[in-house]
């Protein structure tokens, strides 16, 4: 699937489609239902489909010292949208240009004039332009003056409350897996490039995988029944350190997976990491024999856990 800059104007084989339009972050039960209408829409009129996100995030240009808020990185949202059926993802680099376009301008420049857009799909609460002075009903009037036609889908609710991006959050915050894994409809993952650390975890037989949180949301600190997706393909069951590891010094904020089983050389590879189960909190140890004691434990839960 194609990857294309909604600065530009896009290939002439992908105008004429049906765009989904949001932030995406996450990419869950709610933004799936906006594309899926989307993507249904033009396989039914032999249109193509397209999916657009944002990028930074608007709330990160608007609070570049919010705390780290991200579901998804650009590179998953990629995997996921291809894997909803969309031809292509359009990214709008969100910069002081686009936050400065009126909601008219986004309509006619990028949607009409780089996109080429026959129709766009949006969630009832989408809001654009500057000031975010646009919204669904805005947008379907500037679409029919236009020439397009514009959707929007009704929130999805999961117990009786919309799923949104917030929700999940909360979900992972209190460490409560399962409930960000419905929202989600996936379990929550972080994916990142594997570094070298200080190798204390292979001294007593725990080698690990670290890889920086980056932009990603914290989710709560603690151990993990982990799932990792290898780059050849590979998927293993491990337990992991999601924290600052008290028992080390200095703390170094990392997610360090140990697999089950010889993963091999990793450093300098990219890895996607699945949390499945929130085990324990973080905790400080008197000495290496009594951290190595509770990893045992907590590998023989993870395993049981993950099947």
């Amino acid at each position: 699937m194609e990857r294309l800059d909604g600065g530009s104007a896009v290939p002439a084989s992908l105008r004429g489609g049906v765009v989904a339009l949001g932030n995406f972050d996450g990419f869950h039960l709610g933004h799936q239902a906006v594309a899926g209408r989307a993507i249904a829409r033009a396989r039914a009129e032999g249109r193509p489909a397209l999916v657009a996100t944002f990028d930074p995030h608007p709330v990160r240009f608007f609070q570049p010292d919010a705390p780290p808020f991200r579901l998804t990185t650009l590179d998953q949202r990629q995997r996921l949208f291809a894997a909803a059926g969309a031809d292509a993802m359009v990214v709008f680099h969100f910069d002081a240009a686009l936050a400065g376009l009126s909601a008219e301008a986004f309509v006619a420049e990028r949607l009409v004039g780089l996109i080429g857009a026959a129709g766009v799909v949006t969630g009832e609460d989408f809001t654009f332009g500057k000031g975010r002075s646009g919204d669904a009903a805005v947008l379907a009037e500037l679409a029919a003056r236009d020439g397009l036609f514009a959707e929007a889908v009704a929130p999805v609710a999961l117990d009786g409350e919309p799923v949104s991006s917030s929700r999940i959050r909360e979900a992972l915050q209190a460490g409560d897996c399962a409930t960000a894994e419905r929202l989600l409809t996936r379990p929550f993952a972080i994916e990142g490039v594997v570094q070298h650390g200080a190798k204390l975890g292979r001294t007593i037989g725990y080698p690990t995988a670290n890889i920086d949180l980056d932009r990603y949301l914290r989710p709560r600190y603690g151990v993990y029944a982990v799932r990792g997706r290898l780059p050849d393909g590979r998927v293993m069951d491990g337990a992991a350190n999601l924290g600052i590891r008290p028992s080390f010094d200095p703390p170094k904020e990392l997610l360090e997976p140990y697999f089950f089983g010889d993963p091999g050389d990793l450093y300098g590879q990219t890895i996607e990491v699945e949390l499945h189960r929130w085990l324990r909190p973080e905790e400080k140890f008197d000495s290496l024999d009594a951290l190595k004691a509770q990893i045992e434990r907590d590998c023989a839960e993870a395993q049981r856990l993950l099947g």
